[in-house]
């Protein structure tokens, strides 16, 4: 009987470790989920957006929808309210791309190419960061301070380009943008891997604006051969 015993309360021991496991699992499977249904999302609204012929709302009216949105997914994010708030945010910003897609479309040489060629490159940058992210189990903590300082620093570059013009630095922050995505998809994934983030609403919202901004830069960094 001692055996048995035994195994009983080493089963008993290892439950805490089990159920954080299963929890993590839990929080990305939720995560990888919602992404999907609001990468959809959002492309159906720049769709709807495109086909209305929807002009650019300008940076003030962008700005201020994006961060009274995402102000209410964090209000709302241990709630089923949030993934309202999170449709309601991804769905603001696929309105907002649209726009910015029928431009490349019709006054860029070549722009459906460039459109495509800019989303599959950041399909398989996203696919290679997760994968590396969860295949190699490493903890990417140590990014937290270059990830917090550079979103400082581009929250500081959107204000000033509100009222100076650095379209002669485009190319610059755009490549500094897709990097500092890149490691913030690196640092959102090992903490959900590793227990650091548990709620699914705000790793989806952190993995969508990355993305987002990553398709977007390269989008820019493609589209400055045909001077647009």
């Amino acid at each position: 009987m001692e055996p048995q015993r035994y195994g009983h309360e080493h089963a008993i021991s290892r439950s805490p470790a089990v159920g954080e496991l299963l929890a993590t699992h839990r929080v990305l499977r939720n995560t990888y989920l919602l992404l999907a249904a609001t990468l959809l999302f959002s492309a159906v609204m720049a769709g709807v957006s495109m086909a209305i012929g929807m002009p650019y709302l300008g940076p003030w009216v962008t700005l201020g929808g994006y961060f009274a949105l995402l102000f209410l997914v964090h209000k709302t994010r241990n709630s089923s309210a949030g993934v309202i708030s999170v449709f309601a945010l991804t769905g603001f910003m696929g309105l907002t791309l649209g726009p910015i897609l029928s431009f490349y479309l019709t006054a860029v040489p070549d722009g459906g190419r460039l459109v495509l060629t800019a989303l599959g490159t950041t399909g398989l940058a996203f696919v290679a960061l997760s994968g590396y992210a969860l295949a190699s189990g490493k903890d990417f903590g140590f990014l937290r301070g270059f990830v917090l300082v550079g979103l400082v620093a581009l929250l500081g570059v959107i204000l000033a380009s509100l009222f100076l013009d650095l379209s002669a630095y485009s190319a610059a922050i755009s490549g500094a943008i897709i990097l500092l995505m890149g490691a913030l998809i690196l640092f959102q994934t090992g903490q959900i891997v590793h227990g650091g983030e548990t709620n699914y609403i705000l790793a989806t919202v952190t993995l969508y604006v990355s993305i987002y901004n990553i398709f977007l830069s390269l989008l820019q960094l493609m589209g400055m051969g045909g001077n647009d």
